[in-house]
């Protein structure tokens, strides 16, 4: 009898250690370089592919399982190769997956003799979990597979509509004689002709729909079936009846004919095990549930039953652990049970993994699919790089590379060879050389992936006339492939949105374009030399330089914005009228005081006037006259909310008003949503005051200069202090309207009364285990969405938790989760946990403000949140999801093509780096807004870079000067750390600040101890707790 450890089942995580080495590297680790190969005969190994191409690999026969596996994920460049394996029929004439530990020898009796297949073998609740496009279209071949085997059954509507998914990524849009004639040469079910005319409706309406999307939408109506990824083992109960056994993310599933009876969770099962011919399920004691505590089946032989408990083992593992489990000990004289265990990472690592870091999406090819679009292209492909590397084929005795061309399937020869570690400098130096190296396996992935986390500027439209814009040095497009694409996707620099509508991750980073200037030291340390040094210089100048950035921000709206709506009927005269007289009074103003600035800047630096420069190095009286002469335009300043809702009330008028405005926010020169540069001049007045109150502590009470700015401080702090009030109220509508963007189901979330208070990534505990999902605090109501594959980039909404008599306890221990808590509300509760610690205090902190906040106040009520909750409900709500004959979800989620919005807020961001943020970080973000050159340098590269950098946003945007119109690539600060280098790094100048998260490292340097400062400190209110932050806002610059 073989029994697992009870605590492979129980326990909340197994450990990493005392984990034995195996031969290999895994897919998921591409810096290391595989061990050396085991001594012994190499012998070809046929593995066929998902697309039926076959290719043959040459390992030792002494070699692991793993090392073979490995072989066959990096010669598809698959990261996420950890939901698959390899399938063979052993000599018992049962199919069984090849085990990574187990030498090959012993599980395959003749490799020659022996095909086996590359399967899906992990399916997840989700595929939005499933990160790389790639990963998702070996699935949708899967359930091709599936469907033509007829092991996916299900009824004729759900088997047509997968169909039609099916077609239109392989033939394209609908063209009715065309669909015909693919339908009657091709099968995809096996009862197909009757379903012929419903598959032609379907297919009728998923025009414009890429592959790309077909395999999401595909996935998307597979998952709610009850076959979904399951293999049946045949079994009986004890009085004989025939069912069938299989297992699923979920737990053990038992089927009758074609009807799913029951299912076990993971949860229940207390023990797995079997004796011979019977398969055992202990269960956990439940008082109010009449099954007996052992369930037993009966099933064809022993090795039905090993064969059986060995894939729940794993997938119990694999779906229920944090960590891959810690092996048995060795006993000393006795065994008892199998030492069978899980090997490799659990789902979580896999997700943790490839969200954090950061591979080069490398081209694919679809084999089946002769779809080509013009804008939204995709490429046609089969598992393999493109184009097929030549130095992995294996000559043949003549040296010539073997002929494939045969009538069995495609076939290629591939080596261990394949495997070439990143870091080994000969292979990095190869990869620069030749391009199709470049793209043999996802080790080359990680090291040619542009620099760390700066997303492209143009994470809106680039303009097709520039297509050559900011490519990573040392990567070239595939040849005979449209520039810039990946894996079938247009990249950042040719097309803000992929392929399934959603705009690029703002995490990835092309390199910026090498046209910057470079400077050189000496040339930096001579100007450095000729320019005053004296405080009020540099402050001075940090006055000029975001007054640059000021007026570009205002002719956004003046100018860019002006004019799409003046030529654009839709746009109400109201609106148009009072853009026009709120702003273009400010613009031209903000001209003149730039004028005057640049001017006395440069008599202060001698480059003009010289002789006398000494009566111009101040700065105060300039700011006096003008911020005299700008008090009358404050005075309206207040009514700036009326724009925010007119502009709002407009695109809720007219469909084509709210297309305009997203549209004019995918452009470049948009670079942060419209709705913050209506703020702009109420937040310039505080920037204002905080340059005068560094100039009046600068300067002593003696200097001819401090009573001009210590009066033009009055002045300016008298209106800031008369807008504060209703600075405050825009802040907080501008981000409820920038969240009712973002968020997918709720109608009106901007109501009277209603305050954000924060936003971020908590995992919600259900009955699948931690799901990555986004909360929304407010007031009155908490909200908990998640982030589909949709083709909008929002949120979905999956439920709300109204705050009125809610209670809150932490409660890690209770569910053995690190960082968890509950919120326990009107007749329901849920369980989260946080990433760290501090998330969980500031969450937990501000939730029972809120919570008292909603006893004693008389904001909105739940009511106030009208919804369609009740369709969004979450599928870890709910213990089963019914098939119907007319699944109008999967039609919904099929059919509807809405246009993109922004996928680089501040929300995604939070996503992505599981992270979250205060309305008090936000409002201090704003008032630690800095432009300004700084030089950059990256962690392996020699000289320094000069960039025009402005931060606002929580996010440093880079510039090739202040004159640009567009940022060319931006970096999300949340979660990196900001330090000083340390002397092993061998930064040996002045100046230079460090930031780093996880792998990701930069290196900028300023011109002086000043702006070294104020860049610490901005980064600092961006990288910190708001209650860090507050502290940091009111305290005095200092060196870090």
């Amino acid at each position: 009898m073989a029994e697992p450890d009870p605590e492979n089942l129980s326990s909340g995580a197994g450990q990493r250690l005392g984990a034995p080495e195996t031969l290999g590297i895994s897919t998921l680790d591409p810096g290391h370089k595989p061990p050396a190969m085991p001594p012994g005969r190499h012998v070809t190994v046929t593995v066929r592919m998902l697309d039926d191409t076959e290719e043959v690999f040459d390992v030792s026969q002494k070699a692991s399982g793993k090392v073979l596996f490995d072989l066959v994920c990096s010669h598809m460049n698959l990261i996420e190769g950890d939901y698959f394996g390899l399938e063979f029929q052993n000599h018992k004439s049962m199919m069984v997956w090849l085990d990574h530990i187990k030498p090959i020898i012993k599980q395959l009796r003749r490799p020659k003799n022996t095909t086996l297949r590359f399967s899906v073998k992990f399916f997840p609740p989700d595929h939005a979990q499933l990160l790389e496009e790639l990963t998702r279209y070996l699935f949708a071949l899967q359930v091709k597979q599936d469907l033509s085997s007829g092991r996916m059954m299900c009824n004729d509507t759900s088997a047509a509509l997968m169909v039609s998914h099916i077609i239109q990524s392989e033939i394209g849009d609908f063209d009715e004689s065309h669909c015909r004639s693919h339908l009657l040469n091709n099968n995809y079910i096996p009862d197909q002709m009757p379903l012929i005319d419903k598959i032609m409706e379907f297919h009728s309406k998923h025009i414009g729909q890429s592959p790309a999307e077909s395999d999401f939408q595909l996935l998307e109506v597979a998952r709610k079936l009850d076959f979904y990824g399951t293999r049946l083992h045949p079994a009986k109960d004890r009085e004989g009846s025939k069912l069938s056994l299989a297992v699923a993310h979920t737990g053990v599933l038992v089927f009758q004919t074609h009807t799913r009876i029951n299912a076990f969770n993971w949860s229940k099962i207390r023990k797995l095990s079997f004796k011979r011919k019977r398969f055992l399920i202990k269960l956990r004691p439940d008082l109010n549930s009449s099954c007996q505590d052992t369930l037993e089946f009966l099933m064809a032989s022993r090795d039905c039953c090993k064969v059986f408990w060995k894939i729940c083992v794993e997938y119990h593992a694999f779906f229920r652990l944090f960590e891959e489990p810690k092996p048995k000990p060795k006993p000393m004289l006795f065994t008892r049970g199998s030492s069978f265990r899980f090997s490799g990472r659990t789902q979580k690592q896999v997700i943790d993994y490839v969200r954090e870091s950061e591979f080069k999406k490398i081209p694919f090819e679809r084999k089946h699919s002769r779809v080509r679009y013009s804008s939204r292209v995709q490429h046609n492909s089969r598992l393999s790089p493109l184009p097929s590397p030549r130095h992995h084929e294996v000559p043949s005795e003549s040296g010539v590379p073997e002929d494939f061309s045969s009538s069995s399937p495609p076939r290629r020869h591939w080596k261990e060879s394949v495997l070439v570690s990143a870091e080994d400098p000969a292979a990095s130096r190869t990869s620069k050389m030749s391009p199709n190296h470049q793209r043999n396996g996802h080790e080359d992935r990680k090291e040619s992936v542009s620099k760390p986390e700066e997303s492209r500027g143009s994470t809106r439209q680039m303009s097709p006339e520039h297509p050559s814009k900011g490519v990573a040095p040392h990567s070239p497009p595939p040849s005979g492939h449209p520039h810039g694409m990946v894996n079938g996707q247009k990249s950042l620099e040719l097309c803000s949105n992929s392929l399934d509508g959603r705009q690029p991750s703002p995490l990835t980073s092309p390199l910026l374009n090498d046209a910057c200037s470079i400077r050189t030291d000496d040339e930096d340390e001579v100007r450095r030399k000729r320019f005053p040094t004296d405080r009020a210089y540099f402050i001075a100048k940090e006055l000029l330089t975001t007054e640059r950035t000021y007026l570009k921000d205002l002719e956004v709206v003046t100018v860019s914005f002006q004019s799409v709506v003046e030529q654009d009927e839709a746009t109400p005269d109201s609106l148009k009228n009072t853009i026009l007289s709120t702003f273009e009074p400010l613009h031209k103003f903000h001209t003149g005081f730039l004028r005057e600035v640049e001017q006395r800047l440069a008599m202060w630096e001698g480059r003009s006037n010289a002789h006398i420069k000494g009566d111009y190095q101040r700065i105060g009286d300039v700011m006096l006259n003008n911020l005299q002469a700008l008090k009358p335009l404050t005075t309206n300043m207040h009514k700036h909310s009326d724009i925010l809702l007119e502009l709002e009330k407009a695109c809720k008028a007219s469909r084509r008003m709210e297309n305009l405005c997203r549209d004019f926010e995918l452009q470049k020169v948009c670079y942060i949503p419209l709705n913050v540069f209506v703020l702009r001049p109420l937040h310039r007045l505080i920037h204002y005051k905080q340059i005068l109150e560094r100039l009046c502590k600068h300067y002593p009470a003696t200097h001819e200069d401090f009573r001009d700015c210590r009066a033009a401080l009055a002045d300016v702090s008298e209106v800031v202090d008369q807008l504060q009030g209703s600075l405050l109220k825009m802040e907080n509508l501008q981000k409820l309207l920038e969240l009712q963007k973002d968020l997918l189901g709720v109608d009106n979330l901007v109501v009277s009364g209603r305050e954000f208070i924060r936003l971020g990534c908590l995992s919600k505990l259900s009955g699948k285990g931690l799901q990555q999902r986004m909360f929304f605090l407010f007031n009155d109501v908490i909200l908990y969405t998640s982030r589909g594959m949709t083709p909008t980039n929002q949120f979905k909404v999956h439920g709300q938790l109204p705050l009125r008599d809610m209670t809150i306890r932490e409660s890690e221990e209770e569910w053995g989760v690190p960082h968890a808590f509950t919120l326990v509300g009107q007749g329901q509760s849920v369980v989260v946990a946080a990433s760290s610690l501090t998330e969980m205090e500031k969450w937990m902190q501000d939730i029972k403000m809120a919570i008292e906040m909603a006893k004693t106040s008389n904001g909105p009520t739940s009511d106030a949140l009208t919804c369609t909750l009740t369709d969004n409900k979450c599928p870890e709500d709910s213990t089963a999801e019914a098939e119907s004959e007319d699944d109008t979800t999967a039609l919904h989620t099929s059919l509807e093509k809405p246009a993109p919005h922004r996928g680089n807020t501040m929300v995604h961001v939070c996503w992505h780096r599981n992270t979250s943020v205060s309305m008090v970080d936000f409002s201090v973000a704003v008032e630690n807004q800095l432009s300004g050159n700084l030089l950059r340098k990256f962690k392996n590269s020699n000289g320094w870079q000069k960039l025009w950098v402005v931060f606002t946003n929580f996010s440093l945007f880079f510039y090739k000067s202040h004159q640009d119109d567009y940022p060319l690539a931006s970096l999300p600060l949340l979660g990196y750390s900001v330090t000083v280098p340390t002397e092993n790094e061998n930064i040996h100048k002045d100046y230079v600040f460090k930031l780093h998260f996880k792998s990701h490292v930069y290196y900028f340097r300023s011109e002086s101890e000043y702006t070294f400062e104020r860049w610490m400190e901005v980064i600092c209110s961006a990288t910190v707790s708001s209650s860090q932050a507050r502290l940091l806002n009111s305290k005095d610059p200092h060196p870090h």
